[in-house]
């Protein structure tokens, strides 16, 4: 062990010791009914509320790596407890946020946290302020006509997603846990009148903050413009200190702007882009039925729900993105100028342009993007199915000598002739633009093109394994994702394209909103 990392063992201790300051239950407004029955709730940014107890609770996952930035050790059986919902530690405040939304373009009213259950803030190691949550933690008054409870296949997702998307250098949400409730919860995960009995699970989400654009939003709908300006006071003071509204909403733009062109560059398809699914803080925020492109195609979601809209498909993102915001400007109306929201709008799509063209370069192992070299090589992978992570990983390794065969692994179907002329054609007219030794310029551009994503197949084979009782399959996972852009001798396994026994499998592509 080196001296570095000695020392942070010295400074881990059990959640249990953990000393919490609540920030958002003290400055904030809070429900004066505390129960968890649903309701609509008026005048008020939360709920106090507490989680409800679960029968047998098991540890099926850790993540060592966020444990130890928050300065945690390994639960003990107590604070095993608390991650459950069982158990409720001094100095912890729970609560559920009130927030509203709209959903698929519709304005769905109070929504809130209707399964997830704040337990309070920590200080991390790096003195940063750090929310623990619990999502599938029971019932609270936004659970609606919900039981408040996860299965185990939706918050196993979410906690493999949210670990591997910080080590791909995307801003995120994070997970420190998953816990087996050892209570069954029925869900119809495909809405068509079948409803059956699934492993139950707590996922235990940590993050600076999980205020959304919808906790804005639904003071603004209800005309509540004094809590409206409380939470505008307190997410400046906490989150964006030293910053007037006006530049802190044109930094909520440029952070959203950043944030989905790096979804853009890795081919990640968020899913369920509701203004409520859309972080004040810029971070990738609620993991439900996400996916990555296996083969290109810009019209493709992951989300079964909106397979007919296709509203939130991979190239709608950064569109989506522009429309959530203006949404979003329109509850700042009461505290800010209608030209100064404008002028964020605009933040947001100069930040995006110029952060994926950068991104798209540097993809391409380009100094500068060359649009129309760009444009051809996306209508080339969409004429053939052509996995999107294997085909820029293998692009390093092209060379005259040898042009198309590093590229054959990412092809879903053996390309016919005049496609393979044209792809060399187009390879030949790339290695034109490229400068530098090949070695060189592979390792600038492994640099930025995973090998290992959380394919959704991958993801569901960690879900069969662990409902048997296997947690090897997500350890390896884990393990593997956490370096991404590594070569890892052993593991290749993880980095090839979708099989094709999953590609109707259920979980396998595409998923239901159902968790």
């Amino acid at each position: 062990m080196s001296s570095v990392a000695a020392q942070r063992a010295d400074r881990l201790r059990d959640l249990s010791e953990v000393e919490f300051d609540n920030t958002f239950v003290r400055e904030l407004p809070a429900d004066p009914v505390r129960n968890s029955i649903p309701r609509r709730v008026a005048k008020a940014s939360f709920t106090h509320v507490h989680p409800t107890a679960v029968s047998a609770p098991k540890l099926l996952a850790w993540s060592e790596a966020l444990a130890a930035e928050l300065g945690l050790s390994r639960p003990s059986p107590e604070a095993l407890e608390a991650l459950a919902g069982n158990r409720v530690f001094a100095g912890m405040q729970p609560y559920a946020a009130r927030y509203g939304g709209h959903q698929f373009g519709v304005w769905a009213g109070q929504l809130g946290d209707g399964r997830a259950i704040t337990l309070g803030e920590m200080i991390a190691l790096d003195g940063s302020r750090q929310e623990l949550q619990l999502k599938g933690a029971g019932l609270t008054p936004y659970s609606r006509s919900a039981d408040g409870r996860a299965v185990l296949r939706s918050s196993l997702r979410e906690f493999l997603c949210s670990e591997a998307m910080h080590s791909l250098g995307v801003p995120t949400t994070r997970a420190l846990s998953l816990v087996a409730t050892g209570e069954q919860v029925i869900r119809d995960m495909f809405y068509d009148g079948n409803p059956e009995p699934e492993p139950g699970a707590v996922v235990c989400r940590v993050a600076p903050s999980f205020l959304r654009f919808g906790n804005f939003q639904i003071h603004a709908a209800t005309e509540e413009t004094e809590e409206l300006k409380l939470l505008v006071d307190y997410i400046l003071r906490t989150h964006y200190p030293g910053r007037t509204p006006k530049e802190w909403f044109h930094e909520v733009c440029r952070r959203t702007g950043a944030l989905i062109a790096d979804w853009m560059r890795l081919g990640f398809v968020h899913g369920v882009m509701n203004t409520d699914n859309m972080s004040a803080l810029g971070l990738t925020i609620d993991y439900g039925p996400y996916g990555w492109l296996e083969g290109y195609d810009p019209s493709w979601t992951p989300n079964t729900t909106d397979a007919d809209g296709r509203r939130y498909c991979y190239g709608n993102q950064p569109q989506i993105g522009l429309w959530n915001l203006a949404r979003f400007a329109e509850s700042l109306l009461p505290l800010l100028p209608k030209e100064e929201l404008e002028a964020g709008l605009e933040v947001y799509g100069t930040t995006y342009s110029a952060t994926f063209r950068r991104a798209l370069a540097a993809k391409l192992g380009l100094a500068e993007l060359d649009d129309v070299l760009v444009n051809e090589l996306f209508e080339l992978m969409a004429a053939v199915e052509t996995d999107f992570t294997l085909f820029f990983r293998g692009l390093a390794q092209v060379s005259e000598a040898n042009l198309a065969g590093p590229l054959l692994p990412a092809f879903y179907a053996e390309p016919d002739a005049a496609h393979r002329t044209r792809l060399e054609a187009w390879l030949r007219a790339w290695l034109a633009k490229v400068s530098g030794p090949a070695e060189e310029r592979a390792k600038r551009m492994n640099a930025v093109n995973p090998k290992y994503v959380p394919r959704n197949y991958l993801a569901q084979l960690a879900i069969d394994a662990m409902a048997q009782g296997d947690a090897s399959v997500l350890e390896r996972l884990m393990k593997v994702l956490a370096r991404p852009y590594d070569e890892q001798p052993g593991q290749d396994d993880l980095a090839e394209r979708r099989p094709e026994w999953a590609r109707s499998k259920p979980g396998c592509s595409a998923l239901s909103c159902s968790s």
